[in-house]
């Protein structure tokens, strides 16, 4: 096995080699939602200053106002955790995906699998196999693909040749 200096996006053990492609979020749904809470509880302070100064629909629009944003928050702490793991162990490469909660999984035999890179600046990677095929890279750059691709390559051969994974 080669050292894991030599792999850019796997973390590599003695037992396997691992790649975690997740989508960039610079806030996790936790701290969404108190954001959101003191949002509420700022622009409903407001709404109520307003209304008791005699300005009545006020509080009705910071209202629309909030349950807008909130609905749009949910859409985005939906898929905050969305994300792509690959593992290479037993022999196995194993895929799997999550988004918005719905996680899917496919496991290929080492041996049997392909990974297939177009060259196309946008397309995906392709992970085919006799159970099927998944496309990887959708939270990496796409400039990064073909990297990515090549180190899943260069792991399968070296767990091919070792015959330890």
């Amino acid at each position: 096995m080669q050292a894991a200096s030599a792999f850019r996006f796997a973390q590599v053990t003695d037992q396997a080699f691992d790649w975690r492609l997740r989508r960039n979020c610079s806030v996790t749904p936790r701290q969404l939602m108190l954001f959101y809470a003191s949002l509420c509880l700022v622009s409903l302070l407001i709404g109520v200053w307003f209304w008791a100064l005699g300005a009545k629909l006020v509080i009705g629009f910071a209202g629309i106002e909030l349950l807008a944003v909130g609905l749009a928050f949910l859409a985005y702490a939906r898929h905050a955790a969305d994300g792509e793991t690959v593992s290479l162990r037993g022999g196995r490469l194993i895929v799997e995906q999550e988004c918005a909660g719905r996680r899917e999984r496919m496991e290929f035999g080492c041996a049997q699998v392909r990974i297939e890179s177009c060259q196309r600046p946008q397309a995906l990677i392709e992970v085919c196999g006799p159970g099927g095929r998944m496309k990887l890279g959708r939270y990496i750059q796409p400039e990064l693909r073909p990297l990515l691709a090549g180190e899943i390559r260069r792991a399968l051969r070296e767990s091919n040749q070792a015959g330890r994974f």
